[in-house]
């Protein structure tokens, strides 16, 4: 997130136009200071055209000792061996010409890579556990899928102030912006252009923050641009919010599409949503047998019944003995969510004590203490956690 420091706006303008996503512009040195104290993970600093070059200098004179994997850039209408003399001793860099803006773009990129090196790949250490990655899928549209993704977001944000992020990847039509009425600058499409450099510090621009304290990546906003994110790179992002968010929550299309296998790939545990209906249930069955060929581990599997108190001549006892399956949490039907839903407020935050919120917290308790599903008691079943232990590669596919 290169910090551009320039006086002129129109110039900054351009400046940030090659700058990449979440790039800041500040008009002084000493705005840039207070950006710096509040930004421990900058990689890039530009220095404008209009800022002195003495300034300059002693800047990068002083970050190449107290932020040494910070890049100072600096930009000059007119590039000579005094300017490139005063750069090189001070620790700048890269000096660039204020009218090549491509090869302003390519100092970043670089500044990025020497960041990474310096920091190393995981900002939370090498030895920091990785987050747990909840997947939400059915095989049927319009069961409660993303309601219950958005607010087990709400649900485990409150939880000792842990770090969620909840991803939309019904690429094609995702709808966890509307539901919590967001208005994203950017979705995981920008992550496209970005792959080769993919790291936290690039992938975290693109998170919109909701006001509940969680962050989201959300879908596309147009259905044709899930064709142009390709499949790994689903998987480099899961793996690195993994690495920095407590709890990632992954609302998924209604499909064994590639981009939901590689979400599977990087699951801990699956929320298999289903309703009382035969359809429903019978496209259920087939996802629970598709599963079974991909090896996924049946204790990582959780059976979701939403509107579970509906009276259609279905039973949640038949719903178990058709799937074989015990039922982990039974969600209870009312109209409160719906209007929860269109007010943009999960149902969990705007009516916390309300049935429907308690057993949402109740399936939260469950899928993040590792007890396996359908245990009889909310408690979680302590010698049963090392089978629910995830494990890398149980996914065996054609690539």
């Amino acid at each position: 997130m290169p910090i551009i420091v320039e006086s002129n706006t129109a110039s900054a303008e351009l400046f940030l136009s090659v700058s990449g996503p979440g790039a800041r512009h500040v008009a002084s040195l000493d705005e840039l200071r207070r950006a710096l104290a509040e930004s421990p993970d900058e990689h890039a600093i530009v220095l404008g055209p209009t800022v002195d070059l003495e300034a300059a200098a002693a800047l990068a004179d002083n970050l190449r000792v107290t932020r040494p994997a910070v890049s100072v850039i600096l930009m000059r209408r007119r590039v000579d061996t005094s300017v490139l003399a005063e750069a090189l001793r001070s620790g700048m860099r890269e000096v660039v010409e204020e009218r090549d803006l491509t090869g302003l773009g390519e100092a970043i990129k670089r500044a990025q890579q020497v960041y990474r090196a310096v920091t190393g790949p995981n900002p939370r250490g090498d030895d920091a556990p990785l987050g747990k990655l909840l997947t939400v899928f059915s095989p049927k549209g319009g069961v409660g899928k993303t309601t219950i993704a958005a607010n087990l977001a709400v649900c485990l944000t409150a939880r000792e102030n842990a770090r969620v992020c909840l991803v939309d990847l019904d690429l094609g039509f995702g709808d966890i912006a509307i539901t919590l009425q967001l208005f994203p600058a950017r979705t995981i499409a920008d992550a496209v252009a970005l792959e080769s450099d993919l790291d936290f510090t690039v992938l975290e621009p693109l998170l919109t923050p909701h006001r509940k304290g969680f962050s989201t990546l959300v879908a596309p906003v147009q259905p044709d641009a899930k064709d142009s994110i390709p499949a790994s790179l689903i998987s480099r992002v899961l793996a690195i919010l993994k690495q920095n968010f407590d709890f990632v929550v992954v609302d998924t299309s209604p499909a064994f599409d590639e981009h939901v296998l590689q979400a599977f790939d990087e699951t801990d545990e699956l929320l298999l949503v289903t309703t009382l209906d035969v359809p429903t249930l019978k496209n259920v069955k087939i996802a629970c047998e598709t599963l079974d060929l991909l090896n996924f581990p049946k204790p990582r599997r959780h059976l979701v019944l939403n509107r579970a108190d509906d009276k259609v001549g279905l039973a949640p006892e038949k719903v178990e003995t058709t799937l074989d399956m015990k039922i982990a949490q039974a969600i209870p039907t009312s109209p409160e969510v719906a209007n929860a839903t269109n007010a943009g407020e999960p149902i969990t935050s705007s009516h916390p004590k309300h049935p429907v919120s308690l057993a949402l917290n109740r399936l939260a308790d469950r899928v993040t203490s590792g007890a396996v599903a359908g245990a009889s008691s909310d408690q979680p079943d302590k010698s049963k956690r090392a089978a629910s232990t995830p494990k890398r590669g149980l996914l065996r596919r054609g690539r």
